[in-house]
């Protein structure tokens, strides 16, 4: 798809980074039987091809491999021995090691999985997907049928899921059939004009931008309110709007509070599940919409609300177009210290 050939671009600039993994960690409390856990592992592979996958290059040109059967091994490392502290630690140390161990594209599966034992009904499941096999939605997808299974495995039962009517490189082959002709010309249309002299966003930050870009990023957690959170949704439903496009108008206050500047373009992933067949594949589908809102005027809040659900809405009816293709369409200015078309 054209999703996995940006990741494969992307690989090939920095061959193995681990900037794509995917990584999960869960605590399992309970007696874990890891020949069933790996017999279900094994059936969510055989149900779903992009986790048979390869990325292998012919004549320059990436194209998936797909093998008919895969074993995926399951690792077992035991720290049950270990003094109480110990165990904790090394199971972080364990944890963060894997996530950060990256994988080679040419070799299935693009999937790992492990458990460490730290006690007969205390586990700790490590598992990690390259993002060219998987993406957010797939990886509830993948924990769905993984519970589903364990279940029915467990108590002799055999799979309740369904066989899948279609795989993943059916849509690699439709959206290549698909996003052509009229529909492409429609799709970077919208995008050209509504891109058209994009901003670059200029934050006063305390510290120079380096010249590439390091991905060293953090996060920032913190918690809101229950009555704040009850206050927003209720107003999200007053207005007609989502939650995300509130928070998203709030987001934007801030951002011209702090820049000054009134044309702010953001970025924001969407899943890219449109059609009903999608919904139950694991695969790479999520793209990347790019969200610019007229700020300027000093609107009060509800009516910037207003033109951020317009925009959102405008962006999700254009979502088809894979934003590596509309970065190649509209040919922005290219800086390696930037993300090209938002921040």
């Amino acid at each position: 798809s054209y999703a996995q050939q940006r990741l494969w671009f992307m690989d090939q600039l920095a061959p193995g980074n681990p900037f794509y993994n995917v990584p999960c960690a869960m605590r399992l409390n309970f007696p874990l039987q890891t020949a069933v856990l790996e017999r279900a592992l094994n059936e969510i592979v055989r149900r779903h091809e992009s986790l048979r996958t390869a990325i292998v290059t012919m004549e320059g040109q990436p194209l998936q491999r797909i093998y008919p059967a895969l074993a995926l091994p399951l690792t077992v490392t035991d720290l049950s021995a270990l003094p109480p502290v110990e165990r904790e630690a090394e199971a972080q140390r364990l944890a963060v090691e894997e996530a950060r161990r990256s994988f080679d594209l040419t070799e299935a599966p693009l999937l790992r999985v492990g458990v460490l034992r730290l006690g007969a009904a205390e586990w700790v499941l490590l598992l990690t997907m390259h993002h060219i096999v998987s993406d957010g939605w797939s990886t509830g997808l993948l924990f769905e049928e993984l519970t589903t299974l364990y279940g029915a495995f467990a108590t002799g039962r055999r799979s309740p899921l369904p066989e899948l009517p279609i795989q993943y490189a059916d849509f690699a082959i439709w959206q290549r059939e698909w996003l052509a002709g009229t529909v492409l010309e429609e799709q970077v249309s919208y995008w050209r004009e509504r891109l058209a002299d994009v901003p670059m966003l200029q934050l006063p930050t305390d510290r120079p931008r380096p010249a590439v870009q390091s991905f060293r990023g953090a996060y920032y957690r913190f918690s809101i309110p229950a009555r704040l959170d009850a206050g927003l949704r209720a107003l999200a439903r007053e207005r007609g709007v989502t939650l995300f496009m509130l928070l998203l108008a709030g987001f934007e206050v801030l951002l011209a509070r702090y820049s000054g500047q009134d044309d702010l373009v953001v970025g924001t992933p969407i899943a890219n599940r449109n059609r009903a067949e999608f919904e139950k594949l694991i695969g790479f589908f999520a793209n990347t919409l790019v969200l610019r809102t007229d700020v300027s005027g000093d609107p009060p809040f509800l009516e910037l609300l207003e033109r951020v659900k317009q925009t959102a809405l405008g962006a999700y009816a254009h979502q088809d177009l894979p934003f590596e293709m509309l970065v190649e369409k509209l040919h922005p200015h290219r800086d390696l210290s930037r993300n090209p078309l938002f921040q």
